[in-house]
């Protein structure tokens, strides 16, 4: 994994005022800038759901343990218990040295609203998608930019993507039209019938989704830990062949890989 990276996900997201957004908080968090929020720039994490492998991160990010920084954490909500309470059921003992009311920082806990919201100079919008547990997507939306994160992700459940409306589609709505498109593709066809229920989606899924929506550039994510960088290679030669056989560009998908980079602008009116 020494070129794609085996890290569990997390996504930093720059907004063009500068604000930062920080899309799940797996073990990929450690990598970011430590002085971030040093500016006094608020930092907002964004949670997709609360299973292990996307908030275990939280624990090692730095800005936390400095009384000057100001974070907020958003998340899906679930009946009963705040949102707090639920991940303090991680970051409390034995699991962790501290507890989450012991971090200095100031740390805000808040549950994503179920239309849309702002942070900064960006709009955000997030909706409930296929996977188990309450898990949302997200679609961000700034300076006439759009890109879509749908790291667990399986909307081929209910049926065939190819022939069904719209409606039926789990995250279209997020998806459509977008400028990027981050997307789960844990799973080559082959080993999906095994897997089939577990949350997450085939090549040919993630795919035959994103020519649906119809997006101008495909970020293939979430890779199986058993699959090593050859594997990764060999999945994408297939992927694009396969993309291009949609009457798709293959320039414009690509493999997810750590420390990636990429700009987003405005295309011309």
């Amino acid at each position: 994994m020494v070129r794609y990276g085996g890290n569990t996900s997390c996504v930093q997201v720059t907004l063009s005022d500068g604000t930062h957004v920080i899309l799940d908080a797996g073990t990929g968090i450690r990598n970011l800038p430590t002085e971030m929020g040093a500016d006094g720039r608020h930092i907002h994490i964004v949670l997709s759901h609360l299973h292990l492998d996307h908030i275990q991160g939280l624990m090692f990010f730095e800005p936390l343990f400095h009384a000057d920084r100001q974070v907020t954490i958003w998340g899906p909500s679930a009946p009963g218990r705040s949102l707090q309470s639920r991940i303090g059921r991680y970051l409390s003992a034995p699991l962790t040295p501290l507890d989450v009311r012991e971090l200095p920082c100031q740390l805000d806990f808040r549950n994503c609203p179920v239309t849309h919201w702002d942070i900064g100079s960006a709009r955000i919008r997030a909706e409930t998608v296929t996977h188990r547990g309450p898990t949302l997507g997200f679609r961000i939306e700034d300076a006439g930019t759009s890109l879509c994160y749908l790291p667990d992700h399986e909307p081929a459940l209910v049926g065939d993507l190819a022939g069904l409306e719209p409606e039926w589609i789990s995250g279209y709505s997020l998806g459509h039209d977008v400028d990027l498109l981050l997307h789960d593709c844990q799973y080559t066809d082959a080993e999906y019938p095994a897997h089939m229920g577990w949350g997450h989606s085939a090549l040919s899924h993630t795919l035959q989704f994103a020519h649906r929506c119809a997006v101008r550039q495909t970020l293939l994510f979430h890779h199986d830990p058993s699959h090593i960088d050859d594997d990764l290679d060999e999945l994408l030669e297939v992927a694009r062949e396969r993309w291009a056989e949609l009457g798709e560009d293959p320039s414009m998908l690509a493999m997810a890989s750590e420390g990636l980079e990429v700009a987003l602008t405005a295309a011309p009116a």
